[in-house]
């Protein structure tokens, strides 16, 4: 109970010298938020437009071609096998005299069908997988292709390797732009601290010589970071719902040029969590380097 409680009049430090000087630490927080509010837009941005990226490009399909002697209960079994395969979600079965019709309508075609002698196009299942990597497509496309009654197994495997290494890229830039965000972040977290630790130097120095810990005397200053980085994560959630809010009617605008739909989202929950979570940890860092520092180099030495 003695920890918690000195932990809470810590914490409760903290917030009183925060609200002595609210302009300069706002000023503080309005930067973090802004600056997190970059990656954490653009990460939003990437998950609202990957299933209008996937809805207007098209899934990724496979098509399992039959063989021409496949009866009624090979095509039982096969359809009982593709429910019951893993990264499955949906098989539609394609009849062969269907798969022609289309074909010729499709194509205005329809005056060539007296022409033909017989149907030359198989039966067939057109496969939904549940996966996009395109690795993974093609060890389902392989296990498919030794499967009894299957001809072949055709896969539009560039489309699945464009979408995926373009998802890819997007996640690898918002990664790299958060890193870079990061760092410059702790330092502006740790630039305020060191004023801290300025402005309380002779405070410190007496706590040195009356035998207080480090850790005793970086506490406030980690609550005080803290605070800072989770007051700078809510400022970028908020940038961010309001900036996609308001580009919502553009964004559906522009998706109607290309006959979709597509309406912009919010962080989820978990996303904006993790957000002020993040957000927290670095004022936090930024506060523990700073004051660290200036113990290790304090000319009060305690043993």
């Amino acid at each position: 109970m003695n920890w918690l409680a000195l932990h809470l009049r810590t914490l409760g430090q903290a917030i009183r010298r925060l609200a002595r000087a609210p302009f300069s630490n706002l000023l503080t927080v309005l930067v973090i938020g802004v600056t997190l509010s970059l990656p954490a837009g653009l990460y939003a941005v990437l998950d609202n437009l990957r299933p209008w990226v996937g809805d207007s490009v098209g899934e990724p399909q496979l098509t399992l071609f039959l063989a021409r002697n496949a009866g009624a209960q090979d095509i039982a079994l096969l359809r009982a096998k593709l429910k019951a395969q893993a990264g499955v979600r949906e098989a539609l079965f394609v009849p062969r005299d269907q798969a022609l019709k289309e074909l010729l309508q499709n194509n205005g075609l329809q005056d060539m069908a007296a022409t033909l002698e017989g149907n030359p196009l198989p039966d067939a299942f057109i496969v939904k997988p549940d996966w996009v990597k395109p690795e993974e497509l093609a060890r389902l496309q392989e296990e498919m292709r030794h499967w009894p009654k299957v001809d072949t197994v055709q896969l539009d495997s560039a489309w699945a390797r464009r979408l995926f290494t373009l998802m890819q890229f997007g996640r690898l830039a918002v990664l790299l732009l958060f890193s870079l965000l990061g760092v410059a972040l702790l330092a502006v977290s740790g630039n305020t601290i060191r004023l801290q630790i300025l402005s309380r130097r002779e405070e410190i120095e007496v706590s040195q010589l009356i035998g207080a810990t480090d850790s005793f005397i970086r506490r406030p200053f980690l609550y005080f970071g803290a605070l800072q980085g989770l007051g700078g994560g809510i400022v970028a959630w908020i940038v961010v719902e309001a900036s996609l809010r308001l580009l919502d009617s553009a964004a559906a605008d522009l998706a109607q040029l290309y006959g979709s739909a597509l309406h912009l989202h919010g962080l989820p929950l978990s996303n904006g969590l993790c957000l002020l979570l993040l957000s927290t940890a670095l004022g936090w860092l930024g506060a523990f380097v700073a004051a660290t520092r200036y113990l290790r180099h304090s000319p009060v030495v305690v043993h």
